[in-house]
């Protein structure tokens, strides 16, 4: 699997809301729990295209929302300047963030 394209991203238009999911192209499928935490990283919700980080960051660019799982997904919106290295949790060790722009 080349990195450059090891995650995928798919976009959801909500009015004049833009929603992108992405995910590390190995989470999907799995179900991350952690004490009172779940998330389901369905292929319905997740699996659009696969994506290198530049691919990523021009979707994130026309972003309202964002949901990001996994190292490299993460990694990508932090180093981009998307997301505060700050606001990044981890279930059963796996990188989660969400951005909502206002």
């Amino acid at each position: 699997m080349p990195v450059a394209q090891s995650m995928y991203v798919k976009s959801y238009k909500m009015g004049r809301n833009v929603l992108v999911a992405a995910c590390d192209r190995d989470l999907l499928g799995r179900c991350l729990r952690e004490k009172e935490l779940k998330l389901d990283v369905t292929e319905n919700f997740y699996k659009g295209s696969l994506a290198s980080c530049k691919e990523l960051a021009d979707m994130l660019k026309d972003a309202t929302i964002a949901n990001l799982v996994g190292e490299r997904t993460v990694k990508c919106a932090v180093s981009r300047g998307f997301i505060d290295r700050e606001n990044v949790i981890k279930i059963c060790g796996v990188p989660h963030a969400q951005m909502f722009v206002v």
